[in-house]
C-alpha cells in the first residue's frame, strides 16, 4: 500500500499531536497509509548527540523513506518565523536525493505549531515549502472550501495546518485545528492516489 510520509520535528509534543491528525486524514483515503517519521535534535559539538533510536514516538527518518513515499508532509514548530533547525538540518543533507529527483512530481504539504497566535505560522509554512519546490514537488494547501478555514479562531491557514500551543505548550488541539490537519492529510493522499492512477 502506498505511503504518505509525514516527517516532523516536535520538541514538546504539539507538532507530534498535529502530525497524528494529519495521519488520520491520510488514512481516510482508501489505498493509502501514513508513515510517521521524525528527525533527531541537533546540538552544538559541545553537547551529547541524540541516541540512534528515539526513546518514544515515531522512528527517525531514513533516506529510503523519501524514495518509498507517494507524497510528503513536513511539520515543524516555528523558530523565529522559520522551521526548526533539526528539520532544516535533515533537508540540507538531501543533495543526492535532489540530484536524483526522487521527490519530483510527488504531492507535498506543510504544518506547524506556535506558542502564540501571531508567532510566525505562515512564514514558517512558506519557509518549509521552498525546499519542496526545489525538489520538484507539487505543493498542496488547504482550500477555502474547507469551512473550518473560515471559522477557526486558532490555527489553520491556506498554506497548511497549524496549531496555537500557548506559551506553556499546554493548549490542546482545537476542533477546527484537528479538522484542518485531517483535511490537509486527506488532500495530499487524494492527490497521490490520482497521480498514481494516471
Amino acid at each position: 500500500m502506498p505511503d504518505i510520509l509525514i516527517l516532523y520535528y516536535s520538541r514538546n509534543g504539539a507538532v507530534a499531536s498535529l502530525a497524528r491528525q494529519v495521519a488520520r486524514g491520510v488514512e481516510e483515503v482508501a489505498g493509502l497509509q501514513a508513515r510517521l517519521r521524525t528527525v533527531p535534535p541537533v546540538a552544538p559539538i559541545t553537547q551529547t548527540a541524540a541516541q540512534p533510536v528515539p526513546d518514544e514516538g515515531a522512528p527517525y527518518v531514513e533516506k529510503h523513506d523519501l524514495a518509498e513515499c507517494s507524497g510528503l508532509i513536513l511539520g515543524s514548530p516555528t523558530r523565529f518565523g522559520n522551521m526548526a533547525a533539526p528539520l532544516k538540518h535533515f533537508i540540507d543533507g538531501l543533495g543526492a536525493e535532489w540530484a536524483s529527483g526522487i521527490l519530483v512530481g510527488k504531492p507535498a504539504a506543510v504544518f506547524t505549531s506556535t506558542a502564540t497566535m501571531h508567532g510566525g505560522q505562515e512564514s514558517t509554512l512558506l519557509s518549509m515549502m521552498i525546499p519542496l519546490l526545489h525538489h520538484g514537488m507539487l505543493l498542496a494547501g488547504i482550500p477555502y472550501t474547507e469551512p473550518a478555514l473560515s471559522s477557526t479562531r486558532s490555527g489553520g491557514s491556506p498554506y497548511g495546518a497549524s496549531h496555537v500551543a500557548g506559551a506553556q505548550d499546554d493548549l490542546p488541539l482545537t476542533a477546527d485545528e484537528k479538522i484542518l490537519a485531517r483535511a490537509l492529510g486527506r488532500r495530499v493522499a487524494q492527490i497521490a492516489a490520482k497521480l498514481g492512477s494516471s
